[in-house]
């Protein structure tokens, strides 16, 4: 079926580059295209060319998107192109994946705070923005992301190279595509071996961002991803509760003693808002994240509401940050601009041009 979003794309191959035949889409200028509504967002990698191209590519984006039927406004967020990252130093040197830009890791230190559903609404709003999106399940002894995603299969393979499931604009690996349903009672080398099969043996293509569910603590899979791969970043998942936050505070020192940026807290289930009276409720306590974040100066990147809605969308397959009846999608689609400004996926000017 047709959307709005490919229509604005077809227009956009209209626009030249000024003095070329080419267009803007194939000379790679197109970050993205989110529509809101009526609205068009697009981003355009066009920072670093002079002052009148930049202008004149503008004016020319915006005449002819407004063409489009069901555009009524056209916003404009001109930025500079995501940039490869840099190998960390380290014993021994992880190896980047050709054609991923960068590797982001959603871990927790406690089990059943919601890390997966993190990592997948945030996957989601990512892609959703435009971005080139991957997901790794490396939770091995807990799969859970493709139900999270209404997926069951894998296609099959080509030149001898596994193929990531997609759903919701994102390419998904995990060891739940194997179809049995035994637990994986795996030491730590066949935890290294499967890591080491998701990140190699497994054709990602290009990607923006590869965002890795960890399984929760500080054990093999996280050290396997670490020495594997380059990981630019890693979130912290866990709720205000205090045995929680114990745990948290484990799992930030492990990614800083193996040399792995903490991008920040998240704090899930931080207060439910009762549908009936409206009250707010602190079932697992109040600002222990944020108390956390502050106390080791680290931001807290998103407070995520408790909503049965999340869970419903989850357990159906489909992302709650991509339901406009869940209140919770403002909050996750904040997390994702968070994690994007600190990782430096799209460096985006203030100004937005109209």
């Amino acid at each position: 079926m047709d959307t709005t979003k490919d229509a604005v794309f077809r227009a956009l191959r209209t626009v030249n580059y000024p003095g070329f035949s080419r267009d803007i889409v194939s000379f790679g200028l197109v970050h993205g295209v989110l529509m809101e509504g009526t609205t068009a967002r697009i981003g355009l990698v066009t920072a670093a060319l002079p002052q009148e191209i930049q202008q004149e590519i503008a004016e020319a984006v915006s005449r002819v998107v407004r063409t489009v039927p069901g555009v009524k406004d056209v916003l404009l967020q001109i930025g500079k192109p995501p940039q490869s990252k840099k190998v960390r130093t380290g014993a021994p040197t992880p190896e980047e994946i050709p054609g991923i830009l960068h590797v982001l890791a959603v871990a927790s230190g406690k089990g059943g705070v919601g890390k997966s559903t993190i990592a997948v609404n945030l996957a989601a709003t990512l892609a959703k923005s435009g971005l080139r999106v991957g997901l790794l399940d490396a939770d091995i002894h807990g799969p859970n992301v493709p139900r999270m995603l209404g997926l069951k299969h894998l296609p099959p393979a080509e030149n001898g190279k596994i193929l990531p499931a997609e759903a919701y604009g994102i390419k998904v690996m995990s060891l739940a595509f194997a179809g049995d349903d035994a637990p994986a009672i795996w030491r730590g080398p066949m935890i290294d071996k499967a890591i080491q099969q998701f990140l190699s043996d497994v054709f990602w293509g290009k990607l923006d961002v590869l965002v890795v569910d960890l399984p929760p603590g500080t054990g093999d899979a996280q050290l396997s991803l670490t020495q594997r791969i380059p990981v630019d970043g890693a979130i912290i998942v866990s709720t205000p509760q205090l045995v929680a936050l114990d745990d948290a505070r484990k799992g930030i020192a492990m990614f800083q003693k193996v040399g792995v940026p903490v991008l920040g807290l998240v704090e899930n289930m931080s207060h439910f808002r009762c549908p009936d009276c409206g009250g707010v409720h602190y079932i697992f306590g109040q600002g222990g994240a944020a108390a956390l974040a502050a106390e080791l100066n680290l931001p807290l990147l998103a407070e995520i509401p408790l909503e049965p809605l999340v869970r419903e969308d989850g357990d159906s397959g489909f992302p709650a940050a991509l339901d406009p009846n869940s209140h919770t999608r403002r909050a996750f689609f904040g997390l994702a601009e968070a994690v994007s400004d600190r990782l430096g996926i799209f460096q985006a000017i203030p100004e937005v041009m109209q």
